[in-house]
Formats: C-alpha cells, structure tokens, sequence
C-alpha cells in the first residue's frame, strides 16, 4: 500500500520480537505507510539486519511516551488484550496476534475498549489473507452443505521450538493457539451457527505439567448439519506424518488444500504453503461411475513474510479509510469462543451446547 503524498507514515511501536513479531516488524520497515519508532522487547533478541537499527525499549509504557499512532502487539496470549487496551486509551490503533485473549469476556472487552476510543483493533487472522486459502473456501461452499471438514496442524517440535510451545502451553493447548484459524475458516465454508463442540487432550510429554495437554482435537456441530474437526499437537513425539490436512467434503464432491511437496509442518513458512486443489465431483446419479478428480494449481507464491505485509497492508488500510471492522471483530470473537469452548469441554469432559 502506497502512501499519499499528503499523509505522514503510521508511527509503530513494535511489542514482542519472537517470530511472529519480527515478521510484523519486517512488514512495517518494508511499507512506506509505516515508520518504526521503537522495538520493544523485555528481553534480549536476534533481530535480522534490517531491524537492528531501531530504537530498543523494555515496556509498552515507554514505547507509548514516544506517541506512536499504531502498536503491534505480538507476545504471549496471557498479556493481549491488557496492553491492547492500554496502547488504545493511550490513543494508538492496534494490532495483536491471535488468539486475541484467554477468554470470551476478556475479548469483548478489548473489542469494546476500541468502539469506545474510536480506534482500530486489526486480529492476526493470517489465513484471510491467503488467495490460496479464499479459493479454497470459495471452492468449498460450492461443494453444498453440509460439510464434513478435516483440518489438523500438528508441529513435530524439538529443542527451543519444544521450549517454544511449552511455553504456550502454560497458557492455551494447541486447539485454542492456532485452531482459531481453522475454526475460522469452517464458520466461512458454512456460514451457519455453530451448536455444539467437543474438545479432548492427551497429555504425552513428562516435562509438561500434569495438568497440560499437548496433543488436543475438537468437533463441532453446526446448526445446518455440518461437522468439523481440527487436531493439532506439539513436541517430540508428534508425527510429521499427515500432519497438515486440509479437506472439506460437500454434498457435491470434496476438495482439498494441499501443500508443496517436501512441506514440513515444523516450519513455519509450510503452514500458510498451498500447492494445489484437489477436487473430487460426485457422480450425477447414484449408480453411476462418472466421477472425476481434478487437479487447480494455485500456486501463488505468497510466503510467509509476504502474509505478514498483507494484514499490515490491511491494518494500514483500515485506519487511512475509517474501515468497519465490526464484522473483522465478530468473526475474531466467535472462533475464539468456540475453541475456548472445546477446552472446557475437555476439561470436564462433556460436550459444551453453544
């Protein structure tokens, strides 16, 4: 996104330089629409070249005396939606990360603090930026409802990845970090209210505490008949094999995302990675043998980092044009209640009516 001759760059200060941080930060240095005015970070980090020259402070206080427009909020789930709140009463719009809380009130709030400051708060929902990932839900809905979708992410992780989602782990299993994503992408496929989910979890690492779960899936039911199921899991147990599906069955025939040969779901750049669709159209009678399975390459070259610069590119544009994201809002709010859902559910190991 260009910048207007007339406007000034969006000043940002930068919170969290894991690895998601760094590639937000990557996307604002790169786009003209922004001007990075602090990294902030509690600890000592490797930044790229390119980011080592920016101002370094240690709280989200200090990065808001310099009066920044925008922050870029990429830490930990625990601290989201309280230093959202406090970057937008501080008067800058916001960017976080998903999951945007730990809980369904604790996101309402944040959603309410930016409709009572008048900023805006833009979730990392990186899928929707993904034409690999729009094509595949246009595909989808064609196949008519119900749906059977099958989605997992598990993530074979060793060494400081293990520590990585370890933790992770402190806080939200696996279902409820990177489900919000493919939970999201079932309610657009459907389009239909979701009525009941059930989540379960196994406990398959010693160096977790008792009460973790390291391995976890969901189903949900929709109002319209449909069902979904995610699975996802971490560590050094977990199994590379089938470990990125992603498969929705209609009424009509059934398609698939599948990602580029040699893909690995421990890198990162493999999640978002999309090679082809697969679609299988029914046979037109019942008896019939007429059946057929097509292949769509889709192949758009859309990285991980260039992911990241589009829902920068989207936040730029959301304050520049007074965007509505009221609906960017409800949808960021309904897949995080339905994962949160499934937690529960596995908690005390019932099924939760939505």
């Amino acid at each position: 996104m260009s910048r207007a001759p007339n406007q000034q760059p969006l000043r940002v200060v930068v919170v969290g330089l894991g690895q998601m941080g760094r590639s937000h930060a990557l996307a604002y240095h790169t786009n003209p629409a922004f001007e990075i005015v602090a990294l902030c970070s509690r600890g000592t980090v490797d930044l790229p070249p390119e980011l080592s020259g920016y101002r370094m402070v240690d709280s989200l206080a200090a990065g808001l005396d310099l009066k920044p427009d925008v922050v870029s909020i990429n830490t930990y789930t625990d601290s989201h939606v309280e230093l959202a709140i406090e970057a937008m009463e501080a008067g800058a719009h916001v960017f976080v990360e998903k999951p945007l809380a730990l809980s369904t009130e604790s996101a309402l709030a944040a959603v309410n603090a930016a409709r009572r400051t008048g900023r805006k708060l833009v979730v990392g929902y990186i899928l929707r930026h993904h034409p690999s990932w729009n094509e595949f839900i246009k595909t989808a809905r064609g196949l008519g409802a119900p749906y059977v979708m099958r989605m997992n992410l598990n993530q074979p992780s060793v060494g400081a990845a293990w520590e990585i989602h370890k933790r992770l782990l402190q806080t939200t299993p696996p279902f409820v970090d990177c489900g919000v994503h493919y939970v999201d992408i079932m309610c657009q496929i459907t389009d239909s209210r979701p009525v009941q989910v059930r989540g379960m979890g196994v406990r398959l690492a010693s160096d977790i505490a008792p009460d973790q779960v390291n391995y976890s899936h969901l189903q949900i039911l929709f109002e319209d008949g449909s069902v979904g199921w995610y699975e996802a899991g971490w560590g050094p147990m977990i199994s590379g094999t089938a470990s990125m599906i992603k498969n929705v069955i209609g009424t009509h025939g059934a398609v698939s995302l599948v990602m580029g040969e040699g893909a690995d779901s421990a890198d990162i750049n493999s999640h978002t990675g999309a090679g082809q669709l697969c679609l299988r159209i029914a046979p037109s009678e019942a008896n019939s043998q007429d059946y057929s399975d097509g292949w769509i390459s889709i192949g758009d070259g859309v990285g991980h980092q260039m992911l990241c610069d589009r829902e920068q590119a989207f936040l730029a544009e959301a304050i520049r044009e007074d965007l509505d994201l009221t609906g960017h809002h409800e949808a960021a709010v309904r897949s995080l209640d339905i994962v949160l859902a499934a937690q529960r559910s596995m908690r005390e190991n019932r099924a939760i009516d939505l």
